[in-house]
């Protein structure tokens, strides 16, 4: 399938790593020019490196905490004055921070905050005045299926993803006339370096592909999903084959959640 990005601009927050770097590289080789930043210069370096020989295209990379108000507009600014436009945005950055409510401190509930919702605010206000430029645009918020079935000690990211939700619908409302489309996905058990991590520690032994369908997963597919899936499903909702698609929140879990 085309998915009609060939040429577009997509910026990618936290592109360095995981479902945003798998991100990046899909709408690359779907032919889109894409820009990524994360904190680490080092890591982008590599994630740029890598995504130009596997796509063979235009990579730009700003090293950037996300967290600052100044930071997101200061990317969005370099995009647009490197691309000279900005057509996607892609507010994937975010960390699972998961404990029981009482063990959860002020300072660590504002860092969430700002991370997964703050962010998210100030990426997609520095944008939508470019996209509404270009006539329109494709905004995605990478949350997690806790924010629509949250489970206990999941705090405070539970509530920092379901914000995110919130958000994405009432965006969609506020941006639908200019024609900026407003998504999110819920991402469940999908493949990461913190879910490798757990299984290196639970199940030293093991190889991936054994634990991957371990039956405590849970997951009705049988197995844990693997980063590029996820990336293929963003991918699509930022494109133009998803062109009547918009308030809408994907799980991307394997079927395990209980809600829709």
């Amino acid at each position: 399938m085309d998915l009609g990005v060939k040429g577009k601009v997509a910026l990618i927050t936290g592109g360095s790593k995981g479902i945003g770097f798998a991100t990046a590289l899909e709408l690359a080789k779907e032919g889109a020019r894409v820009a990524i930043c994360a904190r680490t210069e080092a890591d982008l370096q590599r994630a740029a490196a890598e995504i130009q020989s596997a796509a063979h295209g235009d990579v730009f990379y700003v090293p950037a905490d996300v967290r600052q108000a100044d930071d997101c507009a200061r990317v969005v600014q370099a995009v647009f004055h490197h691309y000279g436009r900005l057509d996607i945005l892609i507010n994937n950055a975010g960390t699972s921070n998961a404990r029981p409510f009482t063990e959860v401190g002020e300072e660590t509930w504002r860092d969430d905050i700002d991370l997964k919702v703050f962010a998210a605010i100030h990426c997609s206000k520095a944008a939508v005045p470019l996209m509404r430029q270009n006539g329109g645009g494709s905004i995605v918020n990478v949350t997690a299926i806790g924010g629509k079935a949250p489970s206990a000690s999941s705090v405070p990211t539970s509530v920092s993803r379901a914000a995110g939700l919130a958000l994405t619908k009432a965006m969609s409302k506020d941006l639908g006339p200019d024609g900026i489309r407003v998504n999110a996905v819920c991402i469940g058990l999908v493949r990461s370096h913190q879910i490798e991590k757990m299984a290196a520690r639970t199940y030293p032994d093991l190889a991936w592909e054994t634990y991957a369908r371990l039956p405590e997963h849970g997951v009705p597919l049988g197995r844990i999903g693997d980063t590029e899936e996820a990336a293929r499903v963003i991918a699509f909702l930022a494109s133009d084959a998803a062109s009547y698609v918009s308030g809408t929140a994907v799980n991307i879990d394997g079927g395990k959640a209980a809600v829709l």
